[in-house]
C-alpha cells in the first residue's frame, strides 16, 4: 500500500501524536475565526460618538443599526438641539448612551448620580425615550461605576461586542478606520 510504510514509522515515532495537538489546535483557531468574521458580516453595524458637535459621514449613518449618542460633548447638550435631535429620530436606529461627556477614561473614575441622571434626562429631552443600551467611552468602567449603569437598568456593552459587531466611528477615530470595519 502506498505510504503505509511512512505511516508506520511515523506512528511508531510518535510524531502523528505530537503534532496531533498543534493540528486540532489549529483548527479551532481557524473555525473561531470564521465564525467572527460570519458574524460581523451578518450581524448589526454600529457607530460611535454620535452628537451633534462631531461630523459623521451620513454614508455609516445610514448603514449603522445602532447609534450610540454622546448626551454632552464638550459642553454641548443634545438636549439644547431640537433640529439635530429631530434628524436623529427620523433615521429610525436603536439609540444607546455612550458616556456622560465622552472624556477618557471617564467611567474608570467616579462617575455620581447626578452626572449620570442628567446624561438620562438629555437623551430622553431629545429622543422622547429612556436609554436601555449603554457602551462607555474607551469601553472601560470600573467596578462602582458598571454597578451604577445596572441600576439605572440598562444593557452593558463593552469589549465583546466591539468584537462581533461592526463599530464604526463619527469622525473616523476609532482605533481602525472606518473603510477597515466595512470590510471586515
Amino acid at each position: 500500500m502506498f505510504g503505509s510504510r511512512r505511516r508506520r514509522e511515523r506512528y511508531a515515532n510518535r510524531t502523528y501524536r505530537r503534532h496531533s495537538g498543534f493540528r486540532k489546535i489549529f483548527f479551532f483557531i481557524i473555525i473561531l475565526l470564521i465564525a467572527l468574521v460570519f458574524m460581523r458580516a451578518k450581524g448589526l453595524r454600529e457607530i460611535d460618538d454620535v452628537s451633534p458637535s462631531i461630523p459623521c459621514e451620513q454614508a455609516y449613518m445610514d448603514k449603522a443599526n445602532i447609534l450610540w449618542v454622546i448626551p454632552d460633548y464638550n459642553g454641548t447638550s443634545i438636549a439644547n438641539n431640537p433640529e439635530w435631535c429631530q434628524k436623529i429620530i427620523a433615521m429610525n436606529k436603536t439609540l444607546g448612551l455612550h458616556g456622560v461627556t465622552h472624556n477618557y477614561d471617564e467611567f474608570q473614575g467616579n462617575i455620581t448620580k447626578t452626572q449620570m441622571e442628567k446624561a438620562i434626562a438629555d437623551f430622553q429631552t431629545c429622543f422622547k425615550q429612556t436609554p436601555t443600551m449603554f457602551k462607555p467611552p474607551q469601553l472601560k468602567t470600573s467596578k462602582e461605576n458598571l454597578e451604577l449603569i445596572k441600576q439605572y437598568n440598562m444593557t452593558y456593552k463593552g469589549s465583546f461586542n466591539q468584537v462581533i459587531h461592526k463599530v464604526y466611528h463619527c469622525d473616523n477615530t476609532g482605533k481602525l478606520p472606518n473603510w477597515f470595519h466595512n470590510i471586515f
